[in-house]
């Protein structure tokens, strides 16, 4: 039985998701999610630091390597337009093991990315009460805006947008696009007062000369050092070097185009509609954040910009302390959506892993009041109110990115992959140039990811590690493939001599 049957098939079953977005919507859903943090923080702290006036080229090479992924995911996904996303992808194209280890993926991608935005959001929210001139109370100001510890505005966000999620996605995409709108009236007031105060000198230096490289035996150094520079023996910021190393980093302000695939079981004629959002949020987004960070770069010299609030203090070194509040408001905005995308893609995903059995299956329940899978939502909630409280995630950002890019090439292959062993199956989206173009897809990801920093390549071998001892301890064991029937509320199995195995029907 081809996927494309399989597919219509989860679309009519009891479990199903309700049909809700259109292809506006999808749009809108991509371009909620990736516009945040990297245009409010992520692109001055990397100027700052290590790319200099450089960062408007780390953000297109970011953005032309998301974009050669986004291809490859509107493929597939307009041939398997089911909520898994990758996931799914991978399940059809090289079996169940794989497709946990992805799924592994997506589970730290989403649920550390949502953790991370939140606490930025917390900072971010408290800063904007401050710059109002409102003061906090004393038992109260060590509670809100932390970096670290118990910090109340992101425990109030997170139950806040886990109920918003949890009572449908119709009330999720309403909220969604009120936010959408207001954070891109503050993003183009930004752009706009910006460009008057721009001053083509300070993208003079790029890339800006590399400081002289650091020779050191020190440990710690060296787990925080790029891979690829500890091969190469550059250790140091600024030069090609540092514009690349910002490229990794700054490919967690794209993540996100791929939770619109997650959406394909919610979507109206998904085959077309989903790569057409991914593609065309993914190209909005980018064009958004190239020309914030070269207004940001042509106003203030990168050896002046703040790293800890950059955009913000630019407007403040040219004597336009207005728009302060202006990107204090948009910075909430837009972090508020990234946050509520990521709760509800991350839901989709565990869903689709509950239907096969690798996580439990009552997780896969559909709510019959508000048509959506409750308690999958909750569990997400409160896993990320968990990490977001418990574990300092603002230091572990770059696990996002690694868990993300890892994913993409993932889902390349499959492109690669399913081309050799479905090459009749219909689709609604082919990839330009294939296999050309997944080719450098994977070559660009495995480019930023040795430009990450070893510890974070440490600790995502120890995270894949535990998963793998997860899935041989219960996924393994409960599998649908494992010939472990499932409950009476949930549909049987339907057999596949395609490989695409352990989904339901009625």
């Amino acid at each position: 039985m081809p996927p494309s049957h399989a597919t219509e098939q989860w679309n009519s079953a009891r479990h199903g998701l309700p049909m809700t977005y259109g292809p506006v919507d999808l749009i809108v859903l991509g371009v909620g999610v990736m516009i945040g943090a990297g245009i409010f923080s992520l692109a001055g702290r990397q100027a700052a630091t290590m790319a200099g006036p450089g960062v408007i080229l780390s953000f297109m090479i970011a953005g032309i390597t998301s974009l050669l992924v986004a291809f490859c995911f509107a493929e597939l996904s307009s041939a398997m337009p089911a909520s898994g996303s990758a996931y799914t992808f991978t399940y059809v194209i090289f079996g169940e093991v794989w497709a946990w280890i992805v799924g592994w993926a997506l589970l730290l991608e989403f649920l550390l990315a949502a953790a991370a935005v939140a606490r930025a959001w917390s900072r971010y929210a408290a800063q904007m009460i401050t710059d109002l001139g409102v003061r906090f109370p004393e038992p109260l100001a060590g509670m809100v805006g932390q970096a670290e510890g118990f910090d109340l505005f992101t425990l109030l966000i997170l139950v806040l947008l886990t109920a918003v999620v949890a009572l449908g996605s119709r009330v999720g995409l309403r909220a969604l696009w009120i936010i959408v709108i207001a954070k891109l009236l503050a993003i183009g007031a930004v752009i706009v007062v910006g460009a008057i105060h721009f001053d083509q000198r300070n993208l003079a230096a790029i890339p800006v000369p590399a400081a002289p490289t650091t020779n050191t035996t020190n440990i710690a150094d060296t787990l925080h050092s790029p891979l690829l520079g500890i091969v190469f023996g550059q250790t140091s910021a600024f030069g090609w070097f540092g514009i690349f190393a910002a490229s990794a980093a700054i490919t967690f302000a794209y993540i996100g185009f791929d939770v619109v695939a997650t959406a394909a079981e919610e979507s109206k004629d998904a085959p077309r509609s989903i790569p057409t959002g991914i593609i065309r949020s993914l190209i909005v987004t980018t064009v958004i954040y190239i020309a914030v960070a070269l207004v940001m770069v042509g106003m203030t010299p990168y050896n002046k910009i703040d790293p800890d609030a950059p955009l913000a203090n630019a407007f403040r070194q040219v004597g336009n302390g207005f728009m302060v509040h202006i990107i204090n408001v948009g910075a909430v905005l837009g972090l508020t959506t990234v946050i509520l995308v990521l709760l509800a893609g991350l839901t989709r995903v565990m869903f689709s892993m509950a239907r096969d059995g690798l996580i439990p299956r009552r997780l896969a329940r559909i709510n019959r009041t508000y048509h959506n899978p409750t308690g999958v939502t909750l569990l997400i909630g409160g896993l990320a109110i968990l990490l977001a409280e418990f574990v300092p995630v603002l230091i572990l950002e770059p696990l996002v990115v690694i868990g993300a890019l890892f994913v993409f090439v993932a889902v390349a292959g499959g492109v690669i992959r399913m081309r050799q062993t479905m090459p009749d199956l219909p689709r609604g989206f082919r990839t330009p140039l294939s296999p050309v173009v997944p080719i450098a897809s994977i070559v660009a990801c495995l480019w930023l990811m040795v430009n990450l920093q070893v510890i974070t390549w440490l600790y995502f071998i120890l995270w894949m590690a535990f998963g793998v001892l997860v899935y041989l301890g219960y996924g393994r064991r409960n599998s649908v493939l494992a010939g472990v029937r499932p409950p009476a509320e949930l549909p049987a199995v339907i057999p596949s001599d395609t490989g695409f195995r352990g989904r339901h029907r009625r």
